[in-house]
């Protein structure tokens, strides 16, 4: 991150790229530039950088209120319409801190403040009143995707938000703790999203295509994309055929669960200690690998998206319109999103991280899985994805790699647990209360969602689903929780 940084500083303020100074709070002209970028080309935006790229640096003990400001200004429907999920980060450049973002182009109008703001050179200008300008934003943005096509046919019966509205609210609410949607009513959160607007040219309202292919029932969703479907494939004994196969073609937020499901299936999990707190590569690598596939393809592509598990790699590929083919560079490539409705929403119920940093997490993770193996990422009509040694599942040979200090791994855990299995390693201390950490958070995911089975609470606590799995075990026992079902379909539900 630091050299794409450097990199913004050397080329200077422009169409793309606006530094500001915010030392200690943000002004009116940062969310214009948000404004702005979002309705020209997309940009990057410097807090703590002078306009001739001189580095002062935010204050440190306002860093942390800048970035929710930022954050909570952009979710509030009564000032950015539609809203916006975009989030700071920290950057240490020269012994000082500065706020960096990536702000992508969208596929709609984007009003600050009942206000149009449009990018001319290294300038934010108010357009509001000039209707040649703001014609010119929407034709612009008419080819940037089909995701907001209106859809007037399709009603609220079509979509399946009773059931999976609840669940949203919740997995907003866990990504940021007073995220706005928690509280606001269906419709609000479909018209902030964009998943709900008004044709200009008939002046009648209807759900967009991103609505349908996120809520949609899936029979409506065959009606509107016959050729919509994810194909996962497990191809490593039977390689001219395949060893497993699961065809997924319901909505986004059902689908990613079940993709998600699959790759935990055929895969070993390993734990990385960051900081006091075990992550699992494998879960951050899968999801990175499954919400590009459902939020950057472009759907009216008959052509189905893959994940197929091979040997010694997974590889996934899906039809997209190609900006700059080619493989792709994680240090100097620009992020822009093919769905930009979907993938805000996917940020939002943390499907994905903000633009740009989901692959500087798979180049990580997966370093960190493959002891220096790196993925590739191949842009073309088919987006390819490729990420090395993926390790299968049922292989419960232990793993000897050496790892250092800071990289130390748990080598003896995998999916394939019985029902009654427990896991037999010792854990530090730091472990345990993690643990427990983890046993509060399953609790109170169980209280607020009913039930859940543990794939479903992995993804939302971000925990290896077999350490999930045995947790809820403890939960149980501890006559705290009851199962039902058997193996992979039990659900939990908290006492």
């Amino acid at each position: 991150m630091n050299a794409r940084i450097q990199k913004l500083r050397r080329e200077g303020e422009g169409l793309t790229i606006e530094f500001k100074c915010c030392h200690d709070k943000l002004s009116h002209t940062v969310y214009e530039t948000v404004c702005s970028f979002s309705n020209r080309y997309g940009g990057d935006m410097l807090l703590g950088v002078e306009d001739d790229g001189t580095v002062t640096g935010v204050a440190p003990a306002a860093a942390k209120q800048l970035k929710k400001d930022f954050a909570n200004a952009l979710n509030n429907p009564q000032v950015f319409s539609p809203t916006l999920f975009i989030e700071l980060e920290e950057v240490e450049v020269d012994g000082k801190i500065v706020l960096y973002c990536h702000i992508p182009l969208t596929s709609q109008l984007v009003m600050y403040n009942n206000k149009i703001f449009d990018r001319n050179a290294d300038g934010d200008f108010d357009v509001t009143h000039s209707p040649d300008l703001i014609w010119q934003i929407g034709a612009r943005k008419k080819g940037l995707s089909t995701e907001d096509k209106i859809y007037q046919f399709v009603t609220a019966k079509d979509l399946l938000l009773d059931g999976l509205m609840p669940k949203v609210r919740i997995m907003a609410a866990t990504r940021i703790n007073d995220h706005p949607w928690r509280s606001m009513p269906d419709m609000d959160i479909l018209k902030g999203a964009g998943l709900y607007q008004t044709d200009q040219e008939s002046g009648k309202p209807g759900y967009t295509l991103a609505a349908i292919l996120l809520f949609g029932r899936e029979e409506v969703i065959r009606s509107v994309l016959p050729g919509y479907v994810t194909d996962c494939i497990l191809r490593r004994d039977d390689v001219d055929r395949y060893d497993d196969r699961l065809r997924v073609s319901c909505n986004l937020i059902e689908a990613f669960d079940k993709i998600m499901g699959f790759i935990a299936k055929h895969t070993l999990d390993r734990f990385y200690i960051e900081g006091v707190q075990s992550v699992s590569p494998r879960s951050k690598i899968a999801r990175e690998l499954v919400s590009n596939i459902l939020a950057h393809r472009e759907f009216t592509s008959t052509v189905p998206a893959k994940v197929v598990i091979e040997r010694d790699r997974i590889v996934t590929e899906n039809w997209c319109l190609p900006k700059l083919p080619g493989k792709l560079d994680p240090e100097t490539f620009t992020p822009q999103p093919k769905n930009p409705l979907i993938a805000n929403f996917f940020v939002n119920i943390g499907y994905a991280d903000s633009l740009g940093s989901g692959v500087r997490n798979l180049y990580k993770y997966t370093k960190i899985y493959t002891n220096g193996g790196e993925p590739e990422l191949i842009e073309g009509d088919v987006f390819r994805t490729i990420v090395p040694s993926l390790i299968d599942a049922s292989d419960n040979e232990q793993m000897s790699d050496k790892m250092s200090d800071n990289e130390q791994m748990s080598d003896k855990t995998s999916d394939k647990m019985s029902d009654n299995g427990q896991m037999s390693d010792k854990m530090s201390d730091n472990e345990q209360m993690s643990d427990k950490t983890i046993r509060d958070k399953l609790l109170k995911y169980l209280r607020e969602n009913g039930e859940a089975t543990a794939a479903e609470a992995a993804v939302f606590i971000d925990r290896a689903t077999s350490t999930v799995r045995r947790l809820l075990t403890e939960l149980v026992a501890d006559g705290l929780a009851d199962a039902t079902g058997a193996n992979r379909n039990r659900k939990y539900r908290a006492k």
